[in-house]
């Protein structure tokens, strides 16, 4: 019987877990380990949710000083950029020059001024897909909800209408199907990172597994 795409994922994680472990950031555009595409592949958890625009909501809960709800014309009223970036992915395709518009990370977190104790930050997505980091990550200036690519409408085999691009991190971090933002004082592990992905995903640093699963994840 053929494996599924997670299974195969799965199967390659566990292959790849006991590479060697970097030490030192490699400089350069492209990451250790990776090759260039042209187009950006499209690998999820094969879920694909329908969220009509109207009912679409993102919250932003948890060690913040004011929690926040916007709705999709909620987030599209807020200042919005462009960015250009490149995107790299943990199965070791980088995609150069990806052109996201949306509003940047640093919007959102001006207004609901996560606490210090807030450390870390744990994303949840409507096809039910979780993902974990620090929260230092997200103060980067390129981070940004993307509603768009490369001029449109952010289509849902891409993440749409919502979801969240953190270039510095391999992709797995970046969201998609954006529905909520917790800050949290300790680290809660996401789906993939309960699988023995790296919960700080460096892909300079090659930072692509944690080289153990968590204990419990099957149940």
């Amino acid at each position: 019987m053929a494996r599924t795409y997670l299974e195969r994922k799965e199967a390659w994680a566990a292959k790849m877990r006991s590479a060697p472990v970097r030490t030192e950031r490699v400089e350069g555009r492209l990451p250790p380990g990776q090759h260039t595409v042209q187009e950006l592949p499209v690998l999820d958890l094969g879920i694909y949710p329908e969220v009509d625009s109207p009912d679409w909501r993102l919250e932003i809960e948890g060690l913040v000083e004011a929690p926040l709800a916007l709705d999709l014309d909620g987030l599209m009223a807020l200042p919005r950029v462009e960015m250009t970036s490149d995107f790299h992915c943990v199965t070791t395709w980088s995609k150069y020059d990806c052109r996201w518009g949306g509003v940047p990370m640093t919007e959102i977190l001006d207004r609901v001024k996560p606490t210090d104790a807030a450390n870390f930050v744990l994303f949840t997505s409507y096809d039910g897909y979780t993902t974990n980091l620090p929260a230092a990550a997200l103060f980067a200036e390129d981070v940004i909800l993307a509603t768009s690519m490369d001029g449109e409408v952010l289509s849902v085999k891409h993440g749409g209408p919502v979801r969240v691009v953190i270039p510095q991190l391999y992709g797995w971090k970046s969201a998609k199907f954006i529905h909520r933002i917790d800050f949290l004082a300790e680290d809660v592990s996401g789906y993939w990172e309960k699988r023995g992905y790296s919960n700080t995903a460096d892909p300079w640093l090659e930072e692509r597994f944690s080289g153990e699963e968590v204990p419990g994840w099957r149940d």
